[in-house]
């Protein structure tokens, strides 16, 4: 039988690399990373130096924070309402049902009201923001601002950044007064308790450290949902296509995020308190 053996040619010539399928995905994550690094730097560089476009800022405030009023107006009355509902019969088995506005109220301004703000700003702003920004970035508006001598990044992205990063912490205290409304409605009805009674007792264990943890999730959810969101629409590709997938992964990501912010934020909190 004869054997066939490789000329010098084919035995010196490099053999090809076998690709991993895990590769891809793995360069296109550590691709995202450092993009993602190199958009958050650039934004801090450029929201330290003028023009500061106050007048854009105070735009999106109002974009951001009066036009979510309706929406976190009614989410937070009737969380209020619901948790009372749900809470009543697990503290009236212990014949604790006093304590109802103080729990009400510990975990309305500890954790309902910060995370039930940022997830409600996730879905309607930052769907708004990337899908904006990203129409803007396939229509080719983007480009048309640097011809113009407009600095693109900072009068769109900054801007944005900012007025959600302020006004998130705004709506979870509205939200926070909503929700206690709510429940001070069901205990009223079902307790007859006055509302000096149901303030007193419902502020009675909380700290400043709880309004000060509370205010600081909201600015760090706040920053979140609008750099996400600017970061998706600003890099938004292929056409009107390109368009959803930036509004669906704005709201996807900064949903993931904060999940992951306000379990390390709680971990942090829970050790100040313990220290």
């Amino acid at each position: 039988m004869e054997t066939i053996t490789p000329t010098a040619a084919e035995a010196s010539a490099p053999k090809p690399r076998r690709t991993s399928v895990i590769t891809p995905g793995v360069d296109a994550f550590a691709i995202g990373m450092s993009d993602g690094a190199s958009f958050l730097k650039r934004f801090f560089v450029e929201s330290l130096w003028r023009p500061f476009h106050v007048r854009e800022i105070i735009k999106q405030c109002y974009e951001v924070g009066y036009r979510s009023l309706p929406l976190i107006t009614l989410t937070g009355f009737v969380t209020g309402i619901v948790f009372t509902k749900q809470s009543r019969p697990s503290l009236a088995a212990f014949g604790a049902t006093s304590w109802l506005p103080s729990l009400i109220t510990i975990a309305l301004i500890r954790s309902l009201a910060p995370l039930v703000t940022a997830l409600i700003c996730a879905g309607k702003v930052g769907s708004n923001i990337g899908a904006e920004l990203g129409s803007m970035k396939v229509t080719e508006q983007i480009e048309a601002m640097e011809v113009s001598a407009i600095n693109p990044f900072k009068y769109l992205v900054v801007t944005r950044t900012i007025a959600t990063t302020l006004m998130v912490p705004t709506l979870m205290l509205y939200c926070s007064f909503v929700g206690m409304a709510g429940s001070y409605l069901n205990v009223h009805g079902k307790e007859g308790t006055s509302l000096a009674k149901f303030l007193k007792a419902g502020f009675a264990n909380i700290s400043f450290l709880d309004v000060e943890s509370s205010v600081t999730k909201s600015f760090v959810f706040g920053f979140t949902i609008g750099i996400i969101s600017c970061y998706k629409g600003y890099n938004a590709t292929s056409g009107t296509q390109g368009v959803g997938k930036a509004a669906n992964a704005s709201v996807v990501m900064s949903m993931f995020v904060i999940f992951i912010e306000e379990m390390l934020i709680v971990q942090i909190i829970n050790w100040i308190r313990n220290w």
